[in-house]
């Protein structure tokens, strides 16, 4: 049985040169692209990157106007929360009217002792 023989670096050179000259070959065997087809494929790019740049676009138009409208909501939303709060705080006048409700009530019940 042979044993498993290591090839040195000449050799190794030598396979890689040789798997080079190969490959060249094969690439230079290959028919050339004629004009109109180049054009045809740098047409196509085009439009495709036209249209992938037109669809960036509108997402990029949809996120700002959803963002517009949520900030909307929202500033509508703190209005409506400040609106109510303001309905809920009493005047000055009514503060003092109820102050001295108390104040008479509690003087009444003191009376009544």
């Amino acid at each position: 049985m042979a044993g498993y023989k290591e090839l040195d670096f000449n050799e190794r050179r030598a396979a890689a040169q040789k798997a080079r000259g190969s490959a060249l070959a094969q690439l230079k065997m290959r028919p050339p692209v004629d004009k109109e087809e180049q054009a045809r494929r740098l047409a196509e790019r085009t439009a495709r990157e036209a249209a992938q740049a037109e669809k960036r676009r509108l997402a990029k138009e949809a996120r700002e106007q959803a963002e517009q409208a949520a900030k909307a909501e929202q500033a509508a939303a703190r209005a409506e929360a400040e609106a109510a709060s303001e309905k809920a705080r009493p005047t000055e006048e009514e503060r003092k009217a109820a102050r001295d409700a108390k104040y008479a009530a509690r003087k009444k019940n003191k009376s009544k002792r």
